[in-house]
């Protein structure tokens, strides 16, 4: 069996696999690779994975190419390693991926490289079968591909009924991309739109599974997250703040980078979808005021900016995490 028969398994994985040498230069990208980060194997192999390509973050956004990561870890020790990540998507997207590192060794038994397989880490099958049934009820968003302001207005209305009946908490956010006009009159609608996608999707991939995500209108976006407290709701609405801030859409050879602000608000037994949103809106009207790209929350007195302050930090399927900036 030659490397071609090798070759050829690898690319027949479902999984993303990839292998680097002591530099973390990358030598092999498979198809697996290709079709979940969006890089075709002609585009990275040579490149070095600390240039920062896939922009591999943890649930706080914080950047593991600069001192955290995984790969260059196990070439060092030699210790396999798992990890969750967030990975970036050439199309600019944050996708949650778990990532395993194993050593490469040559004969004589030196670490001579590494090899990492990721995969996705959503359930996509559920994720897909959501979206078409929210096709057929008239729910979805056509340019976002996330639901729409009807499918919020109709999720907030169910959450409110199971507050009262049963007081199981909720809360939701509501974000806003910054300076989004500026985004349209520089680069064009048609990027204008690429934009309002890849933070729709950040958005939809980074929510728990029971959560709910819609576009609003416009530039802004509704999150309804259940069986949260007023400080839970302040975390998750950070998280996303910081992750749609470490995405990018690439341009040419120019990079798009945007922000979003958010207004986060718990629901009371007498609110009506109306009161709770624009509570929401209040909230999310002050993060402007005060500066953009941070989070207003009744948890707080004042706004949380990303860079900031200590924030805790909840991972998509878990409770809680702890994590500092």
């Amino acid at each position: 069996m030659d490397d071609a028969f090798y070759k050829q398994l690898l690319d027949e994985m479902h999984d993303g696999v990839y292998f680097v040498d002591r530099h973390r230069r990358i030598l092999y990208w498979n198809r697996g690779a290709e079709r979940l980060s969006g890089y075709s194997a002609d585009e990275v192999i040579g490149r070095f994975c600390g240039d920062n390509l896939l922009r591999h973050v943890d649930d706080c956004g914080r950047r593991l190419c600069t001192g955290m990561c995984p790969l260059a870890a196990t070439i060092r020790d030699g210790q396999p390693r798992q990890a969750e990540v967030i990975m970036h998507h050439k199309q600019g997207r944050r996708v949650p991926v778990l990532v395993r590192v194993a050593p490469i060794r040559d004969k004589s038994d030196v670490i001579v490289g590494a090899v990492e397989v990721f995969s996705d880490n959503t359930h996509q099958k559920a994720a897909l079968e959501e979206i078409e049934r929210l096709r057929e009820l008239a729910l979805l968003d056509p340019l976002t591909g996330i639901g729409n302001r009807r499918f919020i207005e109709s999720n907030t209305h169910s959450r409110l009924e199971e507050l009262r009946r049963y007081g199981w908490p909720f809360g939701v956010i509501l974000a806003d991309i910054d300076h989004f006009k500026a985004i349209n009159d520089s680069f064009g609608h048609l990027v204008g739109d690429d934009v309002l996608k890849m933070v729709a999707h950040t958005l939809a991939h980074n929510v728990r599974a029971f959560d709910a995500v819609g576009r609003w209108g416009g530039e802004e976006f509704d999150i309804v997250a259940q069986n949260v407290s007023a400080g839970m709701l302040l975390v998750l609405a950070e998280r996303l703040r910081a992750l749609v801030e470490q995405s990018t859409l690439f341009i040419g050879a120019r990079n798009v980078h945007v922000t979003i602000s958010l207004g986060a608000a718990i629901a009371h037994p007498d609110d009506t979808p109306l009161s709770l949103l624009d509570r929401a809106d209040h909230l999310l009207y002050q993060s402007k005021q005060n500066g953009r790209n941070c989070v207003s929350s009744e948890a707080a007195p004042s706004s949380v900016v990303g860079a900031q302050k200590d924030v805790a930090c909840m991972a998509p399927m878990a409770h809680k995490e702890v994590c500092s900036r």
